[in-house]
């Protein structure tokens, strides 16, 4: 046995989790897209953000790994008999990471998240804190909204997009930013309530028995995937509208070809939702998010 395996096991028997098992936590995978979100605002607002280096990195920062692993690590949290049933590997139901470790970890990254916040100024820890608060209110009882199928999936979207592109459009521009960066901040977010749907179907035995209400729970795989696919696209084609309406119509069509590339990929999806929600959310998602940033360039220079 390697020295470094038993160096873990000897952690674990302490008390102690592992540091690898404490990053599996926070999952690295889930914190591109607030990070994204936040840049995308970061460019809607163009040469108000021109300079502000500090606050792009220190953002992008609070937003992905702080925030965002923040909220990983609560869920899983809130969520270690659920996931002791779907995926037992994960490190709080396998015990890698022992005792109230989770908990603690989640306290802990709260309350350096609403610290940097503060260097983020008024907007941008106003912002941190709502972020925190609505990454326990999904997860923790007594409210813990991930048991709604409408309310959870549309939280984390709002978070996981609108929120930060808010966040990054106030804080580099030193103020409210405009109306129309609000609206396509706001149906982006909207949108990712169907990405967050799909996200849904890996835990939907563990959903079932536990009593989250998830669409893939209460609809049915099918119908919750027709469900996602147009709680998806309408946004975007609203998206689309409003830049040809805005006199931005290069933007707007780059964001048509987007789109139509996701509906092929929802073709594909809805031959087999459950089996192929995942390969869905490595290429429709992708589209999606490069959408994103076609609508923010499209914003600059674009007044309320």
């Amino acid at each position: 046995m390697s020295v470094t395996t038993d160096t873990h096991q000897s952690q674990t028997k302490r008390g102690i989790p592992e540091p690898r098992a404490i990053l599996t936590l926070l999952k690295p995978i889930t914190w591109f897209p607030p990070m994204w979100a936040y840049l995308c605002g970061a460019v809607s607002v163009g040469s108000a953000a021109s300079g502000h280096w500090l606050g792009l990195a220190l953002g992008i920062i609070l937003a992905g790994p702080i925030v965002c692993g923040m909220s990983q690590a609560a869920n899983d949290w809130c969520d270690r008999h659920v996931d002791a049933i779907n995926e037992p590997h994960r490190p709080i139901p396998s015990g890698r990471i022992p005792g109230k470790w989770g908990l603690w970890i989640a306290l802990f990254m709260s309350a350096v998240a609403a610290i940097i916040g503060l260097a983020l100024g008024p907007w941008g820890f106003a912002a941190t804190v709502a972020a925190i608060a609505a990454a326990w209110a999904y997860s923790a009882e007594p409210v813990r909204l991930k048991r709604s199928g409408l309310w959870g999936p549309g939280l984390v979207g709002l978070s996981y997009e609108s929120l930060p592109w808010f966040t990054g459009a106030a804080v580099l521009s030193a103020g409210a930013p405009s109306g129309p960066i609000v609206i396509i901040a706001l149906l982006y977010g909207i949108g990712a309530h169907g990405i967050m749907t799909l996200n849904d179907f890996k835990a939907l035995e563990g959903d079932r028995q536990m009593g989250v209400n998830s669409l893939p729970v209460t609809l049915g795989p099918e119908r919750a995937a027709r469900v996602a696919a147009w709680v998806m696209a309408v946004p975007q084609f609203i998206v689309i509208l409003l830049m040809f309406h805005w006199d931005r119509p290069w933007f707007g069509f780059f964001i048509t070809v987007s789109l139509l590339a996701q509906i092929a990929a929802m073709q594909v999806l809805l031959k087999d939702p459950k089996a192929r929600a995942p390969w869905y959310n490595a290429t429709g998602v992708t589209l999606y998010v490069s959408g994103m940033m076609i609508a923010a360039f499209g914003l600059r220079g674009l007044g309320g």
